[in-house]
């Protein structure tokens, strides 16, 4: 992601020309709201005062011509600012969900969905509000005020240090008041990415809920956030609701002091003589009450403009994230991959806890190697690492010679077919499901026949809809052995030069498993990586290796693995033990 995308000014200067329209027929809409305090000026000093009767045609006449032109530039005004930031609000949208694609396994390590979810929506909603109506608003406070101003100053200057120093006081309340709400709000975003990850976390797991019966557990723990929400809303609302009156106050109070100051003026200081006519009071009454609406906006806006600024200081924070993995500046493409790969010396750390310990072997092209192991012995962090989600600490780990650091990602990944230990499905079709390694490359008899080597056939052709099936969210409505072989179907039509199945078998069946390893077995040209804690997934492999710990405790074939009488030996007696004793028997 570009640096460019760091910034809002970017977006902003991307539309400058829709906002200088916008904020064209925004000055041109306030000035011609300036012009009917002067047209109430003469009909009060010449066709009221003077009996100039025939002037009243035009000023009506005027008065309308004002009304319309406001009324079709304020239509400019208010549509432009609000396809400009829609438009922005979308970009920056892209953007980020753009750069965050681009970011590191780790990087989702730290943040949460509930979290990624909230800057995603609601803090560019409040970035798209503060750039389209709050945006406006405040560009026409500032412009409607200072023309309010300079058309008061220049009727009576002295008169008009009252609604000016009315101004600054309220100008000074907003900034105080923004400064008390900006940390408010930046503990709301927090808050609110907290929210949305507990409840995310209990709506994707609902099932292991309900099975534990830990509802009143679940809904404690959302109610416990919910609670500081609230509270925070209203801390936001206490500051807001103390401070806004005073605006209110002001804004009320102030025709009644220009009324009675300017009726002192016309009777006292030169009414009488010209310099202060009926009708400069007349207009300067009114210009008082037009000035008054900006006064009460200004507490809400700073509200607003709060808010969208809190959520600017969460994306840039967002956005100051950079992959910890990317290509290198001279990256490697091969010609050609064929599924050769190594691993030499290869230790892997994170957070301080050693992982992997000296790992080394080689998988010549089309052999298989089965990786066995107890939980936690590092098996699925080999397949990380191969795909260079995660970096190893020490060691090299090779793809056809060629150290994997040096090639680029998209080669890299590409030549690596992997079966998830955790299978992720998506709220789509089963045809699309399964298309997901290469869409644009595989087509719909392609699904077909990696269904077929993936025993996946026969129960999709029974659903309704064949392989139009649309299966619910992670694969919601199948059984675990059915998303298995979807995923492994998946794997098997990106047809790349190495398949990784990380205990993609456990939920199937022996007969299911048999069929399945039958047709890999088929799969000459194609490097296979097998882990598993089933003897029967790795036994015909070219080699296998043990891992205990994070490091090789055994390696060897089958049987070489069994004569050693290890590892490898006492996990075959604990699959095998009964049936080989039953047999003895």
């Amino acid at each position: 992601m570009g640096i460019n995308m760091k910034k809002l000014s970017i977006h902003i200067r991307r539309h400058l020309p829709a906002y200088l329209l916008a904020v064209f027929g925004l000055v041109v809409s306030v000035g011609l709201d300036m012009l009917s305090p002067q047209l109430t000026k003469q009909i009060i000093d010449d066709v009221i005062g003077n009996g100039n009767i025939g002037a009243l045609g035009g000023i009506l006449l005027g008065i309308f011509a004002i009304g319309v032109g406001r009324l079709i530039f304020g239509y400019v005004k208010e549509y432009t600012f609000d396809v400009t930031g829609a438009k922005i609000a979308s970009d920056i949208r892209k953007d980020i969900f753009h750069h965050i694609q681009g970011l590191s396994a780790e990087f989702f390590d730290r943040y949460g969905t509930g979290e990624l979810m909230a800057r995603i929506k609601d803090d560019v909603d409040r970035i798209w509000d503060g750039l389209s109506y709050v945006g406006m608003l405040t560009i026409e406070v500032v412009i409607h005020t200072s023309f309010i101003l300079f058309c008061m100053f220049r009727l009576n200057a002295k008169l008009a240090a009252i609604p000016a120093v009315c101004m600054a006081l309220c100008a000074a309340l907003a900034i105080y008041l923004e400064k008390r709400l900006d940390k408010v709000y930046d503990a709301i975003s927090e808050e609110n990415a907290a929210l949305n990850t507990v409840a995310e976390e209990n709506l994707t797991g609902v099932r292991t809920v309900k099975a534990f019966a830990r509802e009143k557990f679940e809904i404690d723990k959302f109610l416990s956030h919910n609670k500081k929400y609230y509270d925070l809303n209203m801390e936001q609302s206490r500051v807001f609701v103390k401070y806004h009156p005073l605006f209110s106050l002001v804004s009320k109070v102030l025709p009644l002091i220009v009324l009675l100051a300017g009726g002192y003026f016309f009777v006292y200081g030169g009414g009488k003589s010209g310099e202060f006519t009926l009708g400069d009071l007349g207009a300067f009454v009114q210009y008082s009450t037009n000035i008054v609406w900006p006064m009460e906006m200004l507490g809400w806006l700073t509200n607003s403009f709060s808010a969208a600024i809190a959520s600017n200081k969460k994306l840039k924070k967002l956005y100051s994230e950079l992959p910890s993995i990317s290509d290198a500046e001279d990256s490697v493409t091969l010609p050609k991959v064929t599924g050769k790969l190594s691993f030499s010396h290869v230790s892997f750390s994170r957070e301080n806890r050693e992982i992997l310990s000296d790992i080394s072997f080689t998988v010549e092209a089309g052999n298989t190697l089965g990786i066995m192991g107890a939980t936690g012995s590092g098996k699925s962090s080999l397949l990380y690492l191969m795909q260079r989600f995660y970096d190893c600490s020490e060691g090299n780990i090779m793809l056809e010679d060629t150290d994997i650091k040096e090639l680029s990602l998209k080669q890299l990944r590409a030549s690596i077919a992997p079966v998830m230990q955790d299978v992720f499905l998506f709220s789509d079709t089963i045809d699309e499901n399964v298309r997901l390694g290469k869409r644009e490359f595989i087509n719909k008899s392609a699904v077909r026949e990696a269904a077929r080597a993936a025993s996946a056939d026969d129960f999709i052709e029974h659903l309704d809809n064949g392989y139009d099936t649309v299966i619910g969210e992670r694969g919601v409505g199948l059984s675990g052995g059915q998303k298995q072989r979807i995923s492994i179907a998946r794997a098997l039509s990106k047809k790349a030069p190495i398949l990784v199945l990380d205990d993609s078998t456990s939920a199937l069946d022996m007969e299911t498993e048999h069929e399945i390893f039958k047709t890999l077995k088929e799969l000459k040209d194609t490097t296979k990586i097998i882990i598993a804690h089933r003897i029967s997934a790795v036994r015909h492999a070219n080699e296998i290796i043990f891992l205990e710990d994070g490091h090789i405790a055994e390696r060897g074939t089958h049987e070489e693995l069994l004569k050693q009488r290890g590892l490898y030996y006492e996990t075959y007696m604990a699959q095998y033990g009964e049936f080989l004793m039953e047999k003895e028997a």
